[in-house]
């Protein structure tokens, strides 16, 4: 993709000149003919950096994609016309590029679906798979259909779980710096009102002094070595595969939130798997997609443990079920898709269940944070509370009047 200066001409023989991305002089003279102007001349000025990555790139743009996509198959209209359109249209630059790409790379003899994956970080694996299937079958205004749906789902979804973690993270970043304010400044401003009494002290005042004064004295232990440790744990998961394993695996057991997440990731399998399957992919094909896009290493472990057992000639629903991964909601599921041969129905269905249960999770999870985090407060300010004034009124009540 470059930028080119040229000079055209109009219907009513006015120039123009002026500068426009395109492929190449063909493609920057077709740009110009749906523009009503012939080409006189023009000239490459430099080339475009390729879109490789995601970037600026929203789920908006890939929405309004698949339903461009699907409206003008459905109609009739050609791949590569309504992909002209599309480029022509869309105001996002870098989008504009790869689907300048696509065009040039289809033009050029490749389906629709290989020039998809020639930018997997914009269109994942599961997305051109669904686009090849569509194109053999002939089904493919139905698959852009889909596509559209999934990515709303998906976009809800993420939304979901940004809600389940964004929340608790801000409640404890609240607690944190209650506790840093009530020990660091404080607790010291009225250690020297006690000391002043000049009396013994009671254990939990000797205990709250200690607890000052070690968080004065180590407060980066709680602020900077917590941060370096998540960057090195994160470091450490990227390139080595077991490593990443054990966070994953962990990321499921947390307290309240785990098993939420799994519910989560569940949902995103079965609902994936089912667009997968009912596109009349097959089901070790399947497997392998979603295995690549579950995007945690423990499920993908299991979805990797299945895959091996169903090609050894295990039925499908006893290899998820020797994994230990998946509940029984989705192995039996599988079981009656398997014996109905309605595998897509049957994944829908749990797909359906889980989106339902995840809200209210999280609904349960905020719910019993907020007064947890009420009790915790209340009892450190209690302990604050009773560690001074405990040694003011011993003393009151020692002196003789």
């Amino acid at each position: 993709m470059g930028l080119y200066t040229y000079k055209s001409i109009d219907k009513r023989g006015r120039s123009q000149s002026g500068k426009l991305e395109a492929a190449n002089e063909a493609d920057l003279e077709n740009r110009l003919g749906r523009m009503g102007m012939d080409l006189i001349k023009c000239k490459f000025i430099k080339e475009k950096k390729s879109a490789v990555g995601r970037g600026g790139i929203k789920r908006i743009d890939l929405i309004n994609f698949c339903f461009h996509m699907e409206q003008l198959t459905r109609s009739g209209v050609p791949i590569i016309d309504g992909l002209v359109d599309l480029r022509d249209s869309v105001e996002n630059a870098r989008f504009r590029v790869i689907i300048a790409q696509i065009i040039e790379d289809i033009e050029n003899g490749k389906k629709l679906s290989e020039a998809l994956s020639e930018h997997p970080k914009v269109f994942d694996e599961m997305f051109y798979n669904l686009i090849g299937a569509g194109e053999e079958s002939g089904r493919l205004p139905e698959v852009f259909l889909s596509l559209n749906a999934m990515i709303k789902w998906q976009d809800e979804l993420i939304s979901s779980t940004k809600k389940l973690l964004i929340f608790p993270a801000f409640v404890g970043t609240a607690i944190f710096g209650v506790i840093g304010f009530l020990m660091i400044y404080l607790v010291p401003q009225l250690v020297s009102f006690i000391e002043t009494i000049g009396q013994e002290l009671p254990f939990h005042t000797k205990m709250l002094i200690a607890t000052s004064d070690f968080l004065i004295k180590f407060w980066y232990l709680f602020t900077i070595l917590p941060f370096v440790l998540i960057m090195i744990v994160r470091a450490l998961a990227a390139v080595n595969r077991d490593v990443r394993y054990q966070v994953d695996a962990f990321k499921l057991r947390i307290w309240q939130i785990g098993p939420v997440l799994k519910k989560i990731i569940l949902s995103r399998f079965a609902n994936f798997f089912a667009m997968l399957y009912s596109a009349g992919i097959p089901v070790l094909k399947c497997i392998e997609i979603t295995e690549r896009i579950a995007g945690n290493e423990a499920v993908r472990n299991a979805l990797a443990k299945a895959r091996e057992d169903i090609e050894e000639g295990k039925g499908v629903s006893a290899s998820f079920h020797d994994t230990g991964l998946f509940p029984p909601l989705v192995v039996r599921m599988i079981r009656i898709g398997e014996t109905t041969g309605e595998l897509d129905k049957a994944l829908a269905n749990v797909s359906y269940f889980y989106d339902r249960d995840i809200q209210e999770s999280i609904e349960n999870v905020q719910a019993m944070i907020q007064p947890a985090m009420t009790l915790f407060l209340g009892s450190l300010l209690g302990w604050v509370m009773l560690s001074v004034m405990g040694p003011v009124y011993d003393s009151i009540g020692n002196m003789q009047f």
